[in-house]
């Protein structure tokens, strides 16, 4: 099926060179804006989520030395320095874009306003949420599925590292193997990895379908905005 509105999940770390690294890589920015410009079209509402672990990974980072809450409140700052680079990188690529965060920052970006967010969308702009949801102890996962249950999103596009989801971490067990259909209720019951539970049980109880995809293939975005079946599905029994 063709999806009229998505909520995209991007990581922070995808911004970052592949291998690592604590920064906005100029080379993976081009090339993820190029990916999302060539999959937005005129009849498509396109939000994001993005996370901020390639510049700040809340509590990891802080190593004990900064308190949780201070510590995840600098990632969420963190998501607003890469929502700002994507919105550019966009932009230089004639896509019209709007980054709202859940904090306020005003002189840098809109506060979230769920009305105004949707009007942008339905007037063909991509529409960035920064911020996480403005709360510490909450990923940026569940931010993606809050905001994907406020502005009526179809899906959510999960783009990861990997092409899917997999019974183990495929980068360290050999004996792993994709899973290309499987329910919110087996994957909280089986503790898969690919988010975090209190997001997958929102998806759940909201009906909100999630597609699993390896970012980083060239056409992924739009042959899943396209209606192909890439990755993995989750959804309801």
């Amino acid at each position: 099926m063709k999806y009229k509105r998505i909520l995209l999940k991007l990581s922070g770390e995808a911004l970052a060179l592949r291998g690592g690294g604590h920064s906005v890589s100029p080379e993976s920015l081009t090339f993820i804006a190029g990916e999302i410009a060539k999959a937005v079209r005129k009849d498509l509402q396109l939000a994001i989520v993005i996370g901020g672990g390639n510049i700040w990974r809340g509590a990891k980072d802080g190593l004990g030395m900064i308190d949780r809450v201070t510590s995840d409140n600098m990632g969420m700052l963190a998501t607003v320095i890469n929502a700002m680079a994507l919105q550019s990188a966009l932009e230089h690529r004639g896509v019209a874009t709007r980054v709202q965060t859940a904090i306020e920052i005003s002189r840098l970006a809109e506060p979230f306003i769920r009305r105004r967010a949707i009007r942008h969308l339905e007037k063909g702009r991509v529409v960035i949420f920064a911020g996480g949801t403005g709360n510490p102890y909450f990923t940026t996962d569940s931010a993606a599925a809050l905001r994907a249950a406020e502005i009526g999103a179809d899906v959510i596009f999960k783009a990861t590292q990997v092409d899917g989801v997999y019974t183990g971490d495929p980068k360290k067990d050999p004996k792993a193997s994709l899973i290309k259909d499987i329910t919110y209720m087996q994957a909280i019951e089986r503790r898969l990895k690919f988010m975090d539970t209190s997001a997958l049980s929102l998806c759940m109880d909201n009906d909100i379908p999630i597609l699993v995809f390896d970012l980083h293939k060239p056409g992924n975005i739009k042959r899943a905005v396209g209606g192909e079946r890439v990755g993995t599905l989750i959804v309801n029994d």
